[in-house]
């Protein structure tokens, strides 16, 4: 082995050996545990939503080889997000990188803890992108694809880069068969919605809908094929107060297209309980503007 393969092999592994006290063993599932990342020296833990199947009796792997308690403190499906707080103190949190750093083709390793010891596979960086909404409807601050495998019990773990700095932690459950990183702007932002409210805040207007197909001469006005016609309106509900009627077809909140239903429920967000949104319909033919008030969702 050349001296400079020899350097690079010492190199990552050096990585992996100082990135092991910041990652954790997560005993939530009757199958093989997955990993965590701590978070804050006082236990908090980030792990993946997919790998904790129940909301008690959950148990954390710490690194040192012992086992502390921890409690759910919220949980988010659409980014496969949750944050656990074990029963313990003086632990080392992890430092972030923001994806920003990386480029496509850069090295990472994905690191796992599903034993007593920390496991790792090697990879690249093979795609980035801009800001994209899972198909549950949660909205990640950066596409982050790798080629590393996700061998079982991985989920949850973290992305280790180049400079010893974590991306954010790997999921195989967003889209099937392609190993993802919910990067760190996401992870913090959800992390601290969690600590605030124990769930992700969501916006509720009291609608049921389906997508309709738009005739042709409402595609040529609108520059859209199909549209959410309201089949129902919930009796005392935001959607009620500012005035939708059964029959309206949405086509757009606040400047966003709405084409499919998962449009709508992406920008139902926190963000926007309280405060006027702006919907934009079609009544009996006609484009009209209505201003709704939504609630927090239940």
């Amino acid at each position: 082995m050349s001296a400079t393969w020899k350097e690079l092999s010492d190199n990552i592994a050096t990585l992996v050996q100082e990135a092991g006290p910041h990652v954790v063993r997560v005993e939530a599932r009757r199958r093989l545990p997955a990993t965590g990342v701590i978070y804050a020296a006082d236990g908090l833990i980030v792990t993946g939503n997919h790998v904790v199947e129940r909301d008690d009796e959950l148990q954390v792997g710490l690194p040192d080889g012992s086992t502390a308690a921890a409690a759910l403190v919220g949980r988010d499906a659409q980014t496969d997000v949750a944050v656990l707080r074990a029963n313990a103190s003086g632990l080392s949190p992890a430092v972030w990188l923001s994806p920003d750093d990386l480029r496509v083709g850069h090295i990472v390793v994905a690191l796992g803890r599903p034993g007593q010891t920390v496991q790792a596979t090697l990879g690249i960086v093979s795609a980035l992108g801009s800001s994209w909404r899972t198909p549950a409807g949660g909205q990640v601050e950066r596409y982050l694809q790798t080629d590393v495998a996700m061998y079982p019990g991985f989920s949850g773990g973290p992305l280790l880069t180049a400079n010893g700095s974590f991306a954010g932690i790997n999921t195989s459950a967003l889209l099937r068969g392609i190993s993802l990183t919910v990067p760190t702007p996401t992870l913090s932002r959800v992390v601290e919605a969690l600590l605030a409210h124990g769930h992700m805040p969501r916006g509720y207007l009291g609608i049921g809908i389906q997508p309709v197909r738009l005739s042709d001469t409402l595609q040529q006005q609108t520059g859209q094929e199909t549209g959410l016609m309201v089949m129902s309106v919930e009796s005392g509900s935001p959607a009620a107060a500012g005035g939708l009627l059964q029959g309206d077809i949405l086509i757009g909140i606040d400047g966003q297209s709405l084409r499919q239903v998962d449009d709508l429920q992406a920008q139902l967000t926190g963000e926007r309980v309280g405060k006027p949104t702006a919907l934009r319909l079609i009544r009996t033919g006609e484009v009209r503007d209505l201003s709704v008030t939504l609630a927090q969702a239940r």
